[in-house]
């Protein structure tokens, strides 16, 4: 194993390394530049098994395809990550807007079929340009007309509607080798403000959420789906104390336990201030891992080296300090 050098007080010990190694493992961060940094590169050679690919990332595939391959190069099990839901929310197309329809507009034709093949040829794109992980899709219910941050992500605000589409969109884009990674649970439709900018919280009764938001993740489960990312929101009929991302009631008891999902469960970006500016940036991150979290989205706006090594070694002092279990921590990793 290679010893880390790093900001903290590593002691180049074998547990020293295993710890740094797992803390570096469950991040997914983002970098700027449209070729793979010097560090990023370094990192992947310590540990860290997955970054993400932003709009700044991307001028064509060929460039796209030619970054993948130089990460690759010294990992190559890596996870790269974007976030193309296509329609309004799209990186590979973020010049000149994608070329094909959102969920909104799937969700009006309502033909399973298409969502299917439309997932399907994103995917073969995605895929070609060796990205083999989308945070999408989204499975919010768009059941409040307000809301700033869903909208025509949403394939409708019929949970039927939007149960049969995520499962066809889950399983079209898996079929061609990239994991798509539902969001954002328990369920974002029903919130009158952007967790980019603060806590939504969502004061409906547990049959409302059971019965109007949970569907459409259970439809993804059903349809295999590799990753589900968590929600930045705060359900006071599941936990009246933490938002989704940092709370075990809902990442562990509910998604795990009651809905029985065995992937991976990523973090939405951990920058927005909903978590950072409530938690701070680094607690957060312990706190997600913590409640049950395997992957960190961060990225968005902060995309330097620092970052990653103050979210490892915030990881690493957790741990050492008895806040996080070293097994979670492993088992996120792992």
């Amino acid at each position: 194993m290679t010893t880390l050098a790093t900001t903290g007080s590593d002691s180049g010990s074998a547990a020293g390394d295993t710890l740094t190694r797992d803390a570096l493992a469950v991040l997914q961060p983002g970098f700027d530049g449209t070729t793979a940094p010097d560090w990023v590169r370094r990192r992947l050679g310590e540990g860290l098994a997955s970054v993400a690919l932003f709009g700044r990332n991307v001028v064509s595939e060929d460039q796209v395809t030619s970054l993948t391959a130089q990460l690759r190069a010294e990992r190559d099990d890596l996870l790269v990550a974007i976030d193309e839901e296509s329609g309004d929310v799209t990186r590979l197309d973020v010049r000149s807007g994608s070329a094909f329809p959102g969920n909104h507009a799937l969700g009006a034709v309502d033909d399973p079929d298409l969502t299917r093949a439309v997932s399907r040829e994103l995917g073969r794109r995605l895929a070609a340009c060796g990205v083999n992980f989308d945070w999408a899709p989204s499975a919010d219910v768009n059941a409040n007309a307000d809301n700033p941050v869903i909208g025509v992500r949403s394939f409708g605000a019929s949970t039927d509607l939007v149960a049969r589409h995520t499962a066809a969109w889950v399983e079209g884009l898996q079929s061609t080798g990239v994991a798509a990674c539902t969001k954002h649970f328990p369920g974002h439709g029903d919130t009158n403000v952007d967790s980019h900018h603060a806590v939504p919280r969502i004061d409906v009764d547990a049959d409302t959420l059971y019965e109007r938001e949970l569907p459409p993740f259970r439809a993804a489960i059903a349809a295999g789906t590799r990753a589900v990312m968590s929600a930045h929101i705060l359900v006071p009929a599941l936990d009246p104390d933490r938002p989704g991302t940092l709370s075990r009631r809902v990442l562990t008891e509910l998604l795990r336990g009651e809905l029985g999902y065995q992937g991976l469960i990523v973090t939405d970006g951990m920058e927005m201030r909903a978590i950072s500016g409530t938690y701070g940036l680094e607690h957060g991150v312990v706190l997600a891992i913590a409640a049950g979290a395997d992957a960190i989205c961060v990225g968005g706006g902060l995309c330097d080296e620092d970052t990653v090594l103050r979210l490892r070694d915030a990881l690493v002092a957790a741990v050492r300090s008895g806040e996080l279990p070293e097994e979670r921590l492993a088992d996120a990793a792992a």
